[in-house]
């Protein structure tokens, strides 16, 4: 028998409790592992992501929040697979970026914006299971890297180009060993299998192993909750099945085609093969035939074989078959 999860998913977390204030010491403590500063929440944002939808219910969850440097965190959940998914992204932040600008604003006054994607499939082909992304330039001559000047760090209040410009991680959940290293490995320890052991120690779980307790909710929260992983379960198997039909029916008919294929350009190659190997043979008798008659012209002048053989090539006992 399957035991029942005592703590719900992130997922339903961040669309139920996380979003109140009360709770915010449980999403300050999973930001604060993974970007390794102390993270302090101001409020929640509202977007057209944050919205919810029986497809965002499916798909994605996004939270977004200000933190106490004015930057914008966008997290966002995801656990079907998207071919697209790092032009989603880009385009996520760069909206982000732009709602987030008055019209009358330098650009100067840009925020700086932090996408946190929890993928719970196998995004590229990369080994790890967290990556970080930024953007610097180098120079193509010197390989230096182009840093702000002293004027630039004093209007930006930043220390480096690096830390003005959007930053991505990507946390691929199902690449995680389960093995807990440090504590952002616990985090993930976490999201992945919605348990959370005694003897961690990472910021923010000790409140949220006493604050998204299963049996904590409401019972009309619990059967939402129950139905809500019904629905990823079903989603998750409408794919695979999908997917799996699509993939067999796919390589039959790749099968079919490529031996109608193999056999068009066979017999392609075939006559060509057997053509040249005519010519070759043809022009191979030809000669031979040729040199015989030579051969039989020069016996019927009374030219000894010894000398024939050493005009055309053939044997003595060749040319004494000619007589």
């Amino acid at each position: 028998m399957i035991s029942k999860r005592k703590l719900i998913t992130f997922d339903w977390a961040i669309k139920r409790l996380l979003r109140s204030k009360a709770n915010f010491g449980i999403l300050e403590g999973f930001l604060s592992e993974l970007l390794k500063e102390d993270i302090t929440i101001l409020d929640v944002l509202e977007s057209e992501s944050n919205k919810e939808t029986k497809v965002d219910k499916f798909n994605r969850v996004d939270l977004k929040v200000r933190n106490q440097k004015q930057e914008i965190i966008i997290i966002e959940i995801q656990y079907d697979r998207e071919y697209d998914y790092l032009q989603r992204i880009f385009y996520a932040v760069s909206k982000t970026a732009i709602e987030q600008m008055a019209d009358n604003s330098s650009y100067a006054s840009i925020t700086k914006v932090i996408s946190i994607n929890i993928l719970y499939f196998d995004l590229g082909s990369g080994t790890d299971y967290v990556y970080k992304g930024t953007t610097r330039f180098i120079g193509l001559h010197n390989h230096d890297v182009l840093e702000l000047n002293e004027k630039q760090k004093q209007l930006f209040e930043k220390d480096s180009i690096e830390s003005l410009y959007p930053e991505y991680y990507l946390i691929k959940i199902n690449r995680f060993n389960d093995i807990a290293k440090d504590t952002l490995d616990e985090w993930i320890y976490f999201l992945k299998n919605e348990e959370i052991k005694d003897s961690f120690t990472a910021k923010g779980l000790k409140e949220a192993q006493e604050k998204l307790s299963i049996m904590k909710l409401p019972e009309d929260e619990q059967k939402a909750y129950e139905h809500y992983k019904d629905d990823l379960r079903y989603q998750a198997s409408m794919f695979e099945s999908s997917f799996g039909d699509g993939y067999y029916e796919g390589k039959a008919i790749g099968m079919e085609r490529g031996m109608e294929l193999g056999m068009e350009q066979g017999m392609e190659q075939g006559m060509e093969q057997g053509m040249e190997q005519g010519i070759q043979k043809g022009l191979r008798q030809g000669m031979e035939q040729s040199i015989k008659t030579i051969a039989l012209k020069l016996l019927q002048k009374d030219e000894s074989p010894e000398n024939i053989a050493d005009i055309t090539g053939l044997s003595i006992v060749e040319i004494e078959s000619l007589r």
